[in-house]
């Protein structure tokens, strides 16, 4: 008897196991299994594509031996199973299919391979095959001793946009992750937006994904980690979603389409949900050029770091909802000089352009065009996160509003692109606009 935790590296399907059933009247039959997934002590999940035959089998006679492989040490395995459902939807099948998908697409077989079905499974016993192994190959990285270290500096970061660079840069320094970005969930839109990013020529701060695209919107959708290790297509996460806007007596588009800043073809992908209270704050995605890079070890490290930055970003929210942030008696700023900028808001989507350049859309958008109204008709550049968040203007949803995400977001957009306009923190939940030239604001209408 062996633990059952030894099996999960034999489940991706590098090496394919054979599932061994057998007919009513005693005729056995042996198929390859594409991959499977370790779900507890007691169950595990087999991938359903095209397997008649042992399916059939199986409503029959539910007993199934499992034979595996390991793919670093050779060493096998026996597994006695017994077939208790399967499953068609949910975070389960939706992850499975993300990672077949991926094998699909290393072995040529994209249209041949298709997940009908995730089988779930009770494990019986496990058995170790004698025969020769190879020594198992020393990790780079100690994912355990990474995270610790990880973990020990994130409480350090003194708000959200700290603690997020915090944990970029500890995959850095720590983990030996090179490729890394956060999304968070615009939960009324539907959509992830990128507000931070490391080991890209760009950045991508305010590249869009819908939820349910590619390994990091089901990530977001099913709220489970999705691990591939193979070059994959058919979840491929791709640019950022385009979306344009007619000019206002124009038929000519207005470009909003900030570039994804992922690898253009990467080996292997990892996306992590980070939690919060009622649904996923964000997803955390890694990736590398290498195949078999992240291992079971390092899917199970980056979920519990992505749980501590989902408490600690819960833990700012809830301070900034208790701090006194009133803002009377703030002296205004001087005019700015030099030629005007004009500043175009389209109403539809909430999109701002800074002279002819698109800058931002969305509720970030909606933000900065209120910031920008205040400035224009009141002198105001002092602010605070309690005041927008009550603002009706705003138009933040109702539940999770992430108010917090969407400023990082636009405070790193206005810096990236070196506006004229930019957000200063001045203390806790408060923040400065800063405005280099005089203003011309027109709220444009899309829909005439």
């Amino acid at each position: 008897m062996i633990p059952v935790r030894a099996l999960r590296d034999c489940l991706d399907g590098v090496i394919p196991g054979v599932v061994s059933t057998c007919a009513p009247d005693g005729t056995p039959n042996v198929a390859y299994m594409s991959q499977g997934q370790y779900l507890d002590d007691r169950h595990l999940a087999l991938s359903y594509q095209f397997f008649n035959r042992t399916h059939q089998n199986l409503l029959a006679n539910p007993r199934v031996t499992l034979g595996l492989i390991h793919p670093q040490t050779a060493q096998q395995y026996r597994v006695h199973l017994t077939y208790q459902r399967t499953e068609s939807e949910g975070p389960i099948f939706e992850s499975m299919k993300a990672k077949l998908a991926g094998i699909a697409s290393h072995t040529g077989m994209s249209g041949v391979f298709r997940l009908l079905g995730s089988d779930i499974y009770r494990i019986e016993r496990a058995e170790v095959v004698p025969g020769s192994t190879l020594p198992a190959p020393l990790p780079a990285v100690d994912p355990l001793l990474a995270l610790r270290t990880c973990m020990e500096r994130l409480p350090l970061s003194p708000d959200a946009e700290s603690l997020l660079d915090a944990m970029l840069d500890g995959l850095q320094a720590h983990f030996a992750i090179e490729q890394a970005l956060v999304m968070m969930l615009d939960p009324g839109r539907d959509r992830l937006y990128t507000v931070a990013s490391r080991g890209y020529p760009t950045s991508g701060v305010g590249s869009e994904l819908q939820v349910g695209d590619g390994v990091i919107g089901v990530a977001a959708r099913e709220r489970v980690p999705i691990r591939i290790s193979h070059v994959t297509s058919e979840y491929a996460y791709g640019l950022a979603m385009r979306e344009g806007a007619e000019r206002q007596g124009l038929g000519d588009r207005l470009e909003t389409e900030i570039p994804f800043p992922g690898l253009a073809a990467p080996g292997s992908q990892l996306a992590v949900p980070i939690p919060g209270a009622r649904e996923p704050l964000g997803v955390l995605f890694v990736e590398s050029p290498t195949e078999m890079r992240f291992t079971h070890a390092d899917e199970d490290a980056l979920v519990a770091l992505a749980t501590q930055v989902g408490g600690l970003f819960r833990l700012f929210l809830a301070e900034l909802e208790l701090a006194d942030e009133a803002q009377s008696g703030v002296p205004r700023d001087p005019p700015p000089a030099g030629p005007p900028l004009r500043v175009r808001h389209y109403a539809a989507n909430d999109s701002i352009f800074l002279g002819d350049d698109y800058l931002i859309k969305g509720v970030a958008g909606n933000i900065l065009w209120t910031l920008l109204q205040d400035y224009q008709a009141l002198g105001r550049t002092q602010f605070s996160n309690r005041e927008l968040r009550a603002d009706p203007r705003v138009r933040l949803p109702d539940q999770s509003d992430n108010l917090e995400a969407r400023l990082v977001l636009l405070h790193r957009r206005l810096a990236e692109r070196q506006a004229c306009v930019q957000l200063e923190k001045t203390g806790r939940g408060r923040f400065r606009l800063l405005v280099g030239r005089p203003l011309e604001l027109e709220d444009m209408d899309l829909g005439t």
